[in-house]
């Protein structure tokens, strides 16, 4: 999600863009991420390239070569640093970490976890469905269901999920056609079979070191190739939102 806001700002040229990583991202859909610059030094997704900087004159920098910039930061030090006159926070941790008002003239919260007009002055609506894309501008957004959205007819199948600590190491590749019953690969000695034929659309890095539960990859069963290297319906829609919020107030 944080990508695809990063994407559609970029694209409509708000070029002065910063994203603030962990030391270990855990993204699944990697090949549309910038994140992945933590681990390569540069992404590019959809024609739009991030660049892994190491300090404010390092965002200079891929300012002046027209690319977003991408810096390890989990305390957020460079936002007291930049003051940025829009911040948006993008983590899902479907709750409010840390990010409140005085951060920005406008503080954007994706996803529930949020209140707009206390601790963030507006919210984006996350949960498929109806309000998809929704911006709130007083309340919250609708709770974590827990349940992954349906695609192709498919939901909890979809998902990957590590069944015990340990650390990941993957057999495919996110592109690969599985087929039900396919090794995607393994969490210690506990395999990672597919539940529904279709393709890798999303997965971890092999080699990360992974809690019982967590979100390992993704399965498409439309099958197309093509959706994996490319935005998803749900986050184009979301980063959409966010454009609009920031057009209402900056416009």
């Amino acid at each position: 999600m944080a990508s695809a806001v990063a994407w559609r700002l970029f694209s409509a040229h708000f070029h002065k863009i910063f994203m603030l990583e962990i030391n270990r991202p855990l993204a699944v859909r990697r090949e549309v991420s910038f994140c992945e610059a933590v681990y390569e030094g540069h992404k590019k997704v959809e024609d739009v390239e991030a660049v892994k900087v190491q300090d404010l004159k390092g965002i200079q920098d891929a300012w002046e070569n027209h690319k977003i910039a991408l810096i390890v930061d989990p305390k957020w030090t460079m936002i007291q640093e930049i003051r940025p006159d829009v911040t948006v926070d993008a983590v899902l941790a479907k709750k409010n970490i840390g990010t409140h008002l005085t951060e920005a003239r406008l503080v954007i919260g994706l996803g529930p976890g949020f209140t707009a007009g206390k601790d963030v002055h507006m919210v984006i609506e996350t949960n498929r469905g109806h309000n998809l894309g929704r911006v709130i501008t007083s309340g919250w957004a609708e709770p974590n269901t827990g349940i992954p959205g349906s695609i192709g007819g498919h939901s909890n199948k979809r998902v990957l999920r590590a069944q015990a600590d340990g650390v990941f190491q993957a057999k495919l590749s996110i592109g690969n056609l599985v087929r039900t019953g396919d090794v995607i690969g393994a969490v210690g000695e506990s395999e990672i079979r597919a539940e529904i034929n279709g393709i890798l659309r999303g997965l971890i890095r092999s080699g990360t070191k992974v809690p019982a539960g967590l979100k390992l990859g993704d399965i498409d069963p439309r099958g197309a190739s093509e959706y994996c290297y490319t935005i998803s319906d749900k986050a184009r829609a979301i980063a959409g939102s966010v454009l609009e919020a920031i057009l209402r107030i900056y416009n």
